[in-house]
């Protein structure tokens, strides 16, 4: 068995590599493991190629690799893109990030996770990806005002007297101001595409995104399907109404507003090009196309954590 530890040297708001490669080491030569080793990544998509050439070397060595991020959900993402559709590959995360949003789907389980003993002990299991426009996503890919939102946070949480929370409120502020809704021509499983005025649409494989969200509370990331809300066009006013009940899951009392699909494939169309978000980070096009792909992940679950 092979371990290789992706760190992201800025989630979370500091470099913790020297504490992860600390109790990394401690927990791996408690259990007799040397095969292990450390990758502290230099931008981003930077672990993809890391991760495939170690995996290339421990296929040609006839043994497994497990990859470990210690980051936030953007490092998670990089890693799932670097082991998709691989069998010999197992993908957890050690969360040091800021939100570590997929996690928290597992409850009060989530905390097993930052630790490590229990993470080298733990089960192996399939879970669904999304493949978007070239990209895997393991947890929600959005499109519309919230992508918007949440993947131009960076932009104004490094201002000077800004930062952290208030640059997501900054975030807000701004994209209220440039508006909410966008032309976009939406369809799922190949049905009649629908053209109309979205706020937004979002494609969960989990159910946590943006820090406090979790609009489809019973969305599941290994059934083989994904839970699409779209959120027809509304006024400032009606989104600021909406806004909560929507982070709270509770889209099926909003009907008027708020549609609920499980579908296979999602595609989304637009006259002018719009930001996918895909586990926090943006991608820029004026079309969409998100794809479930059942169990093309090897997960690995800490041990201990219920099923």
């Amino acid at each position: 068995m092979k371990h290789l530890f992706i760190i992201n040297p800025v989630a979370g708001g500091k470099d913790q590599r020297l504490e992860i490669m600390g109790a990394a080491s401690g927990a791996l030569h408690a259990r007799g493991e040397t095969d292990y080793a450390f990758y502290v990544t230099r931008g981003p998509m930077d672990a993809v190629e890391k991760i495939r050439a170690a995996a290339a070397e421990a296929a040609g060595a006839g043994t497994e690799l497990r990859v470990y991020a210690c980051g936030g959900d953007g490092t998670l993402n990089e890693c799932c893109n670097g082991a998709a559709g691989l069998p010999h590959v197992a993908v957890t995360q050690y969360p040091c990030g800021t939100g570590n949003d997929f996690i928290k789907q597992f409850g009060a389980d989530k905390a097993l996770f930052s630790q490590i003993g229990r993470l080298l002990d733990g089960e192996v299991r399939p879970l669904d990806l999304i493949f978007c426009n070239g990209r895997y996503s393991v947890n929600i890919c959005s499109v519309g005002v919230d992508a918007r939102i949440g993947t131009q946070v960076h932009r104004y949480s490094s201002l000077p007297l800004v930062g952290g929370a208030t640059g997501y409120l900054v975030s807000v502020v701004v994209n209220l101001i440039r508006g909410i809704n966008q032309r976009l021509t939406i369809a799922t499983d190949g049905e009649t595409p629908c053209t109309g005025d979205f706020a937004l649409a979002c494609v969960c494989n989990g159910t946590w995104y943006g820090g406090s969200f979790n609009p489809v509370p019973e969305a599941r990331p290994d059934d083989g399907l994904l839970d699409v809300l779209l959120v027809r066009g509304v006024s400032r006013l009606t989104f600021l109404r909406l806004v909560g009940e929507y982070a709270k899951g509770n889209y099926a009392r909003y009907p008027r507003y708020i549609r609920h699909v499980r579908a296979r494939t999602v595609t989304i169309a637009g006259e002018a090009p719009f930001v996918i978000n895909l586990d926090g980070e943006a991608l820029e096009s004026n079309r969409a196309e998100m794809t479930v792909c059942p169990g093309a992940l090897r997960f690995l679950f800490p041990a201990g954590l219920g099923k």
